[in-house]
């Protein structure tokens, strides 16, 4: 049944994800829409099918209107959730749950969804890089108690999930940091000048965690949870911090258009356009395909046109101006 098989999966996989609240999350929604009675061999083609549809037409954040980023005083229809994020929060779950079953759980399942059919297609994914004019204004916006995490992002190029650190994956005498990254893969990541400077002056906090920030205001009753309190930031948290630091009215805001996730690009853009060398970005990412690194080969490309623009100026005996 998917209740039993959900709380099966989370136990021996998915709390140990690096991801595990989204995790945790897909698999409540998963029981939520089949019922927890639901048996796994009952899901059909035209089961999943209806699933891809009702999770399409949901709305970012589900919420029925959004400020318009173009007049913030004017509300507008949110956008429904991306194509990405159906086959990651639905069609790649259930396809997990299935996989798990058969192939450990040895549970016969003979007709099980053609998951190829199902998928939404995705655009090609877009490589954004913070501008040299958008700098100050990022650190600005962003919360000060939340800044050395976003700068550390941005000097090691880990996900989200993979900065929020506990202190015993951090080895500065060895400079190395050792967590769970994207699939339960281990990631052995080098610390640089930068990443241990910032490292060094969060490892103090009282808690098992990295990184943290202080509690606006207190819960009475809460052990820990006095005002100024320091708490582990969380995912959500760091979301609804970057979310709001993008509209604060007259005040410096992150653009509109850039993502937490952008960090890692504009490390991996950066180091690509320094190093030129495509399998060391691969390696710092932990890419496991170099195909998933290729996205940032457009940076070789403006490579090759400087290149052959100064070939073409000592050839012809000109000089750039």
């Amino acid at each position: 049944m998917m209740g039993v098989a959900a709380q099966r999966y989370w136990t021996e996989v998915g709390q140990h994800h690096s991801g595990a609240e989204t995790t945790l999350t897909n698999l409540n929604r998963l029981c939520n829409y089949f019922g927890n009675a639901m048996r796994l061999d009952q899901i059909s083609d035209d089961d999943v099918a209806k699933l891809v549809a009702w999770r399409r037409a949901q709305t970012v954040r589900g919420r029925k209107l959004v400020r318009d980023p173009q007049n913030p005083k004017r509300r507008i229809a949110p956008p429904t959730i991306a194509a990405a994020t159906v086959n990651r929060s639905t069609i790649e779950p259930l396809q997990k749950l299935f996989n798990r079953a058969a192939r450990v759980w040895r549970i016969p399942l003979k007709n099980e969804p053609d998951w190829r059919k199902h998928l939404l297609k995705e655009p090609t994914e877009r490589v954004r890089e913070v501008r040299a004019a958008e700098e100050g204004a990022v650190r600005e916006a962003v919360r000060r108690d939340f800044l050395p995490l976003v700068c550390f992002a941005r000097a090691a190029g880990l996900r989200l999930s993979e900065c929020l650190l506990r202190k015993d994956s951090v080895d500065l005498a060895g400079g190395r940091i050792r967590t769970i990254g994207k699939g339960g893969k281990l990631i052995d990541h080098p610390i640089t000048f930068e990443m241990r400077a910032i490292l060094m002056s969060e490892m103090a906090n009282p808690t098992d965690y990295v990184f943290t920030y202080a509690a606006a205001r207190a819960k009475p009753g809460k052990e820990g949870h006095a005002r100024g309190a320091r708490k582990p930031i969380t995912a959500s948290g760091l979301k609804t911090m970057w979310r709001r630091a993008k509209n604060r009215g007259g005040g410096p805001s992150i653009p509109a258009d850039l993502r937490f996730h952008d960090l890692r690009h504009d490390f991996a853009t950066k180091l690509l356009r320094e190093t030129k060398n495509l399998k060391l970005v691969q390696k710092a990412l932990h890419h496991s395909k170099i195909e998933t690194t290729t996205k940032y080969a457009h940076v070789l490309d403006e490579e090759v046109l400087a290149g052959m623009e100064a070939a073409s100026r000592r050839r012809l005996g000109t000089s750039e101006t």
